[in-house]
């Protein structure tokens, strides 16, 4: 399985040691997110570290092993994919529109998010975390 994943994901894994963190370094899924928006993670880094109680070496130590399996993608590689994402997310949200591009540009299953709004579009499927668990259960199942 192939998704982009939103920065608010990322944000979550590293604030809370859970579900999230879980199936980000073991899941076997590929990750995708747009380098872009790596300062959407620079701007809440304090308060990260304050949510999560650690301390600023281990949010580097976390956040490099979280980074080894997300795989970042520059702007001039889904560039051709904006204006189509602007058109299809852009009225609900513009700092979204990235990750639709990067959707849009890539081979992918979609993009796992918990932003509600990503969902009042229908061009690029989308799981929430409890959806991503149930799919993940259902291709173990079958495998």
């Amino acid at each position: 399985m192939k998704l982009v994943i939103d920065s608010n994901i990322i944000i979550s894994a590293l604030i809370k040691d859970s579900t999230t963190r879980e199936m980000i370094l073991k899941s076997g899924i590929e990750f995708y997110h747009p380098k872009i928006s790596l300062s959407n993670l620079e701007k809440y880094r304090e308060e990260i570290v304050q949510k999560s109680g650690i301390n600023n070496k281990e949010y580097e130590n976390l956040i490099g092993s979280l980074f080894e399996n997300i795989i970042f993608i520059e702007k001039e590689d889904f560039l051709d994919k904006v204006e189509e994402g602007k058109i299809i997310i852009g009225n609900i949200d513009m700092e979204d529109v990235s990750f639709i591009a990067l959707a849009l540009s890539i081979d992918n299953d979609g993009i796992w998010s918990e932003d509600k709004h990503f969902k009042k579009q229908d061009r690029v499927k989308v799981f929430t975390t409890e959806e991503l668990m149930k799919e993940i259960e259902k291709e173990n199942y079958h495998s």
